[in-house]
């Protein structure tokens, strides 16, 4: 059984996957301060607790926190005796490398989602990610990463609105039901909401347009399905795409061996 593991700025999943399908998935928050020890009390506690029966024999690890991936290396090695392959490095092999600057390092997660987005949806992909940063991942033909596009993220666009504004309060992300608002947090809601609408169509259609080609947009992410309900845009929401992706990339490697 394969340990996929997530590591975003925020959240860290781990999922098991049994050869078929994922049997389990859990979530917790990145922390870099985390030992190996803390996480695998944490994951037995877990798989206990779901009568989850699972014996990990291989893991695969995408991490946009580089201070966590040795931890999460000890984790693997130490409690589940196996080596971990790390998106990024240069042990692990992408079905088709990225081509974009020499010298550029792409983030491992834009990686991963490429390689699931192909994988369903085949080429002349735009991959849309609501995480931390919001995200536009551009996929060729052949299903390689060829550049894209970071945005503040919705909740850190929100944070920075509170704190830098002393009389906006802090709100939660919600499609307001009129775009003009009658009071300050619905002003707010819909600034954001409609405001990344807006963000996200603009930077979609100047995409098709530099490409000159027809492309179909997939989104995923934790707000995916929320900015779905405000356009038409999005082609298939996806909020498995990054572990299908690492669950790719690792049965590719273990072919390449």
């Amino acid at each position: 059984m394969l340990l996929a593991i997530d590591c975003g700025n925020t959240n860290t999943v781990f999922s098991i996957w049994n050869g078929a399908k994922f049997i389990a998935t859990w979530r917790i928050a990145t922390d870099h301060k985390r030992t190996a020890d803390e996480y695998f009390v944490w994951l037995s506690s877990l798989m206990m607790l779901t009568k989850t029966e699972a014996t990990v024999t291989g893991a695969i690890v995408s991490s946009t926190v580089p201070r966590v991936v040795f931890n999460l290396r000890v984790l693997c090695d130490r409690y589940f005796g196996c080596r971990p392959l790390v998106v990024g490095k240069p042990d692990c092999k992408l079905p088709v490398p990225p081509r974009v600057d020499q010298g550029t390092t792409v983030g491992p997660d834009r990686l991963v989602n490429t390689v699931g987005a192909h994988d369903r949806h085949g080429g002349d992909l735009i991959v849309v990610d609501f995480g931390t940063a919001t995200t536009f991942d551009v996929v060729d033909h052949d299903g390689a990463y060829v550049g894209g596009v970071i945005a503040p993220g919705v909740n850190l666009s929100l944070e920075a609105l509170h704190m830098a504004a002393a009389a906006l309060p802090h709100i939660d992300v919600a499609r307001p039901d009129k775009v003009i608002g009658t009071n300050t947090v619905a002003c707010m809601q819909s600034g954001v909401y409609w405001g990344y609408i807006g963000l996200v169509e603009g930077v979609v259609r100047n995409v098709r347009r530099e490409r000159d080609r027809p492309m179909k947009v997939i989104a995923t992410g934790g707000l995916a399905s929320l900015f779905a309900q405000g356009t038409e845009l999005f082609h298939s929401i996806e909020d498995d795409l990054t572990m299908h992706g690492l669950v790719l990339i690792n049965e590719f490697n273990k072919e390449t061996i």
